[in-house]
């Protein structure tokens, strides 16, 4: 073991001194290894949450998401009816639990007031997921119920900001909405909900089975039996999805399925495919890096020859030349990994400020224990295979003093190398190039309104003085007055929400009704979506009426009720009809809703979807049954101010000071158009930008290999170009024969990368919005711009063959 031991230490002071008697290969090996582990250390501590790291719950892979899926919605839920029945019977399920979809706007009144978010869990809600209180406790089964006392748990950041950590809050009572409410507990630091949203307060479901019906729609959980699978869970669930339909109007069963998924599957979505990608992408980095390594080392393996066959001459082994050779790359590989590390803690923090929420628990991400554990793994992986092939060149043919063939043997490993970076190389530009145009479609999509000079007010009414209707149209009343004229407003409506973003309210178009027509077929139509406006709203968005009239002062009388359809649902309800004077949407009491005019069809789900037809109603001065349709959890509190404006940071102030003069306390989110919907695209938008940097990284370090191949061979080849211009070749020949080497390997390594290429844009399908994952021009758009660099990288080498002086070339030799 000593004789190991002094071994080792010599061969890694061998390979220090070695590597530092040639400093402008060691800095070119370290630069591209630190790259490749840098940047696939970064990448995998993003995606580590995502795919790989446990999540915080006990038993992860026996919880799910259960619920129906509809167009209405992008995820499961279930309304109360179904989920009392599978709670009394959960059959595949140990345990059931469930929270009221949508966080409430909750005021904290005491002191200086402050919005909080809050969420409606049931009691057993932690207990499923297997979490306990950082302090306190969970509130019970007695509490969770109607009529209950008034409790809640509050988040740890919460605590700690607000109440300054102090325990004696356990048993106090704060003020809520104005009215008190004891807290119980504190929720973990790293507390989540498994949907990943984020809440400052948990409040008591307090579902009624006796009188709870089908109005509110509930996020479901289960914990699965032990040894129950998915799959069998679906089928044991079939007779109580069967019974749930008869909770979805008829019109609407054929489009509601049941589905049940694990947890992560649910966090994760449609970022699966986005982290698959990136951490793909950042690995085919890493193996161009290692490629390209492990050629420099091959090519200064060719420069020890003499010494290494003067050293087998002497008695070293066949296994001690390997081994030093591989010491000398894991110490390469080791000391990249420390710089990549630190690499890797800048990109981290690039990533997250360019986008925070393109990946689910992006901001969570750190160089912690697990991260610096894989950057090791991979110093470790790419040690042996940069030292691997050097160390199995070492042959009996070096004692000969390093033959011919053994020249030309490892001059086609380099080539074949090179190769495998060019091809590598065209599956990370074929996927930039296809991120890069669904992101120039999205971007370029129309919206159907005109967002320059817009901005935006986003606010929500406090329970406690405006949880009256009549409160809520008084304030209402007053904001549109003074609105009207502020300084730098041209023009400024109300509504509930505002495309392009979602967020609208839907209903089946099957349950509109039409005067004079017969109902829509069952399972037909689809959602369509709504929203209540005031008039200026189609000025101030810039939305053109295609026909009929805009909304006027005068069609806000009590007695009056009209509608503007989109386009796209004007088709729906009158084909080859006017719908202009139709009547359409019958009131509880009778009333007809008139339709005068039909818009322009504008983007009301973010372009990546595909929009839902809509209609716009008039907001009155007074309480209607339009008014009275509130949904929960906020109701009609909600609401957004809309500018049309030069100047956007004078109406921002504008529209600050009138809503402070009406409600001082009243927090406001304000923002131009042009803001959110850069923030709408900010996903596509990093998914692009990180892939086109690996390809520019990847197409980099290929260039420097090919560069470096080609001046090898030329170095090697110096005699045969002689020997040739000699017997008449002219500088031209030499130049093109020089070229079409390089031609041919990077030839092959796009005809390999292509058929890569074709194979992995299929994980990137989902990405893709108006863009083939087979594009041609894509693909041809990548494959020109590596034969562009691969000409530049092998111009300088083939002008240097061309350029050899033939007789001073015979006369060295």
């Amino acid at each position: 073991m000593a004789f190991d031991l002094d071994s080792l230490g010599q061969d890694i002071r061998y390979a220090v001194r070695g590597l530092l008697r040639n400093p402008v290969f060691s800095l070119t090996a370290f630069l591209a290894a630190t790259l490749g582990i840098g940047a696939t250390t970064a990448v995998f501590s993003a995606v580590d949450r995502i795919l790989f790291r446990p999540l915080p719950y006990l038993n992860e892979d026996q919880l799910v998401s259960v619920g129906l899926m509809a167009p209405v919605d992008t995820n499961e839920f279930l309304f109360a009816e179904p989920y009392f029945d599978l709670r009394r019977d959960p059959g595949p399920f140990a345990d059931v639990t469930a929270f009221q979809a949508g966080s409430i706007a909750t005021d904290l009144t005491e002191g200086a007031p402050i919005r909080l978010n809050a969420l409606r869990l049931e009691a057993n809600f932690l207990d499923v997921f297997g979490i306990r209180p950082a302090a306190g406790r969970m509130f019970t089964r007695a509490e969770d119920r109607p009529g209950g006392p008034p409790v809640a748990l509050i988040s740890y950041s919460l605590w700690q900001s607000r109440f300054g950590g102090e325990a004696t809050l356990l048993g106090r009572t704060i003020s809520l909405d104005g009215a008190p409410v004891r807290i119980l507990g504190v929720l973990p630091k790293d507390f989540k909900m498994p949907t990943l949203t984020g809440a400052d307060l948990i409040l008591p479901l307090a579902l009624n089975p006796a009188t709870e019906r089908n109005g509110r729609a509930f996020r479901v959980f289960a914990r699965m039996r032990p040894g129950v699978t998915v799959t069998q869970a679906i089928a044991q669930l079939q007779p109580e999805f069967a019974r749930a339909l008869l909770t979805v109007p008829p019109q609407f069963r054929k489009e509601v399925t049941l589905r049940v998924r694990p947890v992560r599957d649910r966090q994760v979505g449609d970022a699966k495919a986005a982290s698959l990608a990136l951490f793909g992408s950042v690995l085919a980095v890493l193996l161009i890096a290692c490629a390209n390594v492990a050629s420099l080392l091959l090519a200064r393996s060719v420069s020890r020859d003499r010494e290494l066959a003067v050293r087998m001459a002497l008695g070293a082994s066949r296994w001690r030349l390997a081994r030093q050779t591989l010491t000398e790359s894991l110490i390469l590989s080791f000391i990249s990994a420390a710089a990549g590390c630190a690499l890797a803690s800048v990109l981290l923090r690039v990533f997250v400020s360019l986008a925070p929420a393109a990946l689910p628990r992006l901001a969570e991400a750190s160089i912690d224990r697990r991260v610096l554990l894989f950057s090791i793994g991979a110093a470790l992986i790419s040690g042996v295979l940069l030292g691997l092939a050097p160390a199995m060149r070492r042959s009996g043919a070096l004692v000969a003093g390093a033959s011919r063939v053994t020249v030309t043997t490892r001059g086609g490993i380099r080539a074949a190398l090179v190769t495998l970076e060019i091809a590598f190389s065209m599956v990370l530009l074929m996927g930039a190039g296809l991120l890069l145009r669904s992101l120039w479609n999205l971007e370029s999509a129309p919206l159907g309104f005109e967002a320059n000079h817009l901005v935006t007010a986003r606010f929500v009414l406090g329970r406690q003085r405006y949880g009256a209707p009549e409160k809520q149209i008084a304030f209402f009343n007053q904001l549109e007055q003074r609105l009207a004229g502020a300084p730098g407003v041209e023009a400024a409506a109300i509504s509930d929400n505002i495309p392009p973003s979602g967020g609208m309210r839907g209903r089946p178009l099957a349950s509109i009704e039409v005067d004079g027509h017969p109902r829509i077929a069952e399972g037909t139509g689809g959602m369509v979506s709504w929203r209540y406006v005031t008039p200026e709203y189609f000025k101030v968005f810039g939305i053109p009426l295609v026909r009929g009239r805009a909304f006027q002062e005068r069609d806000r009388d009590a007695s009056d009720f009209t509608a503007i359809l989109s386009q796209s649902l004007a088709r729906r309800l009158f084909p080859n009809e006017d719908p202009i004077g139709r009547r359409i949407l019958k009131g509880p009491h009778g009333e007809w809703t008139t339709v005068v005019g039909v818009a322009a069809d504008v983007t009301n789900l973010g372009a990546a979807r595909e929009s839902w037809p809509e209609y716009y109603v008039l907001r009155k001065h007074a309480i209607d049954f339009n008014f009275q349709n509130a949904e929960p959890p906020m109701g009609w509190r909600s609401a957004v101010v809309i500018a049309r404006t030069a100047t956007p940071a004078i109406a921002a102030a504008s529209i600050r000071d009138i809503v402070s003069s009406i409600e001082p306390a009243l927090p406001l989110e304000i923002a131009t158009m042009p803001q959110t919907l850069r923030e709408l695209d900010q996903r596509p938008r990093f998914y692009a930008l990180l892939l086109t940097a690996f390809a520019a990284m990847g197409v980099l370090i290929a260039a420097v290999g090919l560069f470096g191949v080609m001046s090898f061979l030329v170095t090697q080849r110096t005699r045969e170009i002689g020997v040739r211009m000699a017997l008449g070749a002219t500088p031209a020949a030499i130049l093109r024969m020089t070229l079409a080497s390089a031609g041919r390997w990077t030839l092959a390594g796009i005809l390999l990368g292509t058929a890569g290429s074709l194979a992995a844009a299929r994980v990137l399908r989902s990405l893709l919005f108006h863009v083939a994952p087979w594009d041609p021009a894509a693909l041809l758009a990548a494959a020109i711009g590596l034969c562009v660099v691969a000409l530049g990288a092998t111009a300088a080498p083939a002008r240097r063959a061309a350029a050899l002086d033939p007789n001073r070339t015979l006369r060295e030799e």
